[in-house]
């Protein structure tokens, strides 16, 4: 670790378990499954027909009405967080008297899906006149922190990070890097994810990656549980507001915990199966540690990737207990998954934030739904209740098709 210490100072999340950081972190330590039958669309003809969606999520209450009509939902989803995360660390942009000192990186595995989907059908139906001026902007993978910057008058570093599901830990990674050298003080990151969509849906059911437990959705996303029969499709978003450290003691900010250190990798192994070593994720998990300057044996806590399939979930076993040793026996292992299902490009960002909150409270969130050990999987997973415990430092792993690892080590602020 060098340069500068980055605290965490404000957390935003819209999730198919909460609107608000307070709903969110209530629902997961009280186990609430958040993923049921889909209902903004007909699903019957899908072999799959449920998923983690966020209900309840007016755009209104943030957005103008006819603002709201030129942002796709996973741009809507991630203003609505980053106003959450900016509240909650009690920064107003627009007040700042170097807006080009905040920077903001928001990733995503598929962006506008939405927005393609509509104006496809719109092309074929109607022809290529049809199609609306608002198309682009709506679909681009950046218009999430693009968006961001015009809302808030960021002027810093802007971009966004696409790496499948390790994005938004990418965007935080990234964001970590830029506040130590100095680019930035303050940034905005996270990700934002809306592919709950007929063909979203429709490609995730042909790759066979997806539970089919249509006739019990509630436990179809099952982390390292024997009877796993694939991932649950999910959507929200998660925003962190991250600071020089000395900038937040200086304004008497709110600590969650330190951002330590950061670890990415490729398994340079095939587009969509994990190596079956574990060798990506372990070494992604031994650079952020050794970024971190924290032993493996000060970790009590990891947030794990916990997809709820056959292959990550005894991957990733193997992989932690490859780096951790002996010590991978007292780790507190769980997948905020297993109640939300998998958010994909803001699946990283939202599982640092049940983190941070677990750090902050000294107690480690559950992975719902384990029922049957399974003997590849063999770790404490935390099931089904929260466990109350002394928190230091914490990891989270997030894995993403592509061979994409990425790996955030967070800690309680010492000094």
């Amino acid at each position: 670790m060098a340069g500068r210490r980055v605290a965490i100072t404000g957390l935003g999340v819209v999730a198919p378990i909460g609107l608000d950081l307070e709903g969110f972190w209530a629902a997961t330590l009280e186990g609430v499954s958040g993923i049921g039958p889909i209902e903004h669309f007909d699903a019957s003809a899908f072999p799959v027909r449920f998923a983690g969606c966020v209900k309840g999520f007016d755009p209104e209450r943030w957005l103008e009405k006819k603002e709201a009509r030129r942002l796709d939902r996973f741009t809507q989803l991630a203003v609505a967080a980053a106003d959450l995360a900016l509240a909650d660390a009690g920064i107003r942009p627009k007040e700042e008297t170097e807006p080009e000192r905040i920077a903001c990186i928001v990733g995503s595995g598929i962006g506008g899906i939405t927005e393609i989907g509509e104006q496809h059908k719109t092309y074929f139906d109607r022809g290529p006149d049809r199609v609306s001026p608002f198309f682009i902007p709506k679909m681009m993978l950046n218009a999430a922190s693009g968006q961001l910057a015009i809302r808030h008058g960021f002027g810093g570093p802007n971009f966004a990070t696409a790496s499948a599901c390790a994005a938004s830990l990418h965007a935080v990674g990234t964001a970590l890097l830029m506040l130590r050298a100095g680019m930035c003080d303050v940034a905005v990151a996270g990700g934002s994810e809306a592919a709950v969509t007929e063909v979203g849906l429709a490609g995730f059911c042909a790759a066979r990656a997806l539970s089919k437990r249509n006739d019990d959705p509630a436990r179809a996303s099952r982390p390292f549980d024997k009877d796993r029969d694939g991932f649950v499709m999910g959507e929200g978003a998660g925003i962190l507001v991250l600071e020089d450290l000395e900038r937040a003691k200086r304004r008497g900010a709110r600590i969650y915990a330190e951002l330590l250190g950061f670890g990415a990798t490729d398994d340079a192994y095939h587009i969509t199966a994990p190596d079956p070593h574990g060798r990506g994720a372990q070494a992604s998990m031994r650079l952020a540690l050794k970024d971190a300057g924290v032993r493996v044996e000060d970790v009590t806590y990891v947030n794990a990737h916990g997809t709820s399939t056959e292959l990550n979930d005894a991957t990733e076993t193997k992989a932690l207990k490859a780096v951790f040793g002996d010590h991978a026996r007292r780790l507190l292992v769980s997948s905020t998954k297993s109640q939300i299902g998998h958010l994909l490009g803001a699946a990283g960002a939202v599982g640092l934030i049940a983190t941070s909150k677990a750090v902050h409270h000294d107690v480690a969130p559950p992975t719902i739904n384990y029922t049957t050990p399974d003997p590849e999987c063999d770790l404490d997973y935390v099931p089904n209740r929260p466990k109350e415990c002394r928190m230091d430092a914490a990891l989270v792993n997030s894995f993403g098709f592509g061979g994409h690892n990425s790996t955030i080590v967070v800690r309680k602020l010492r000094g």
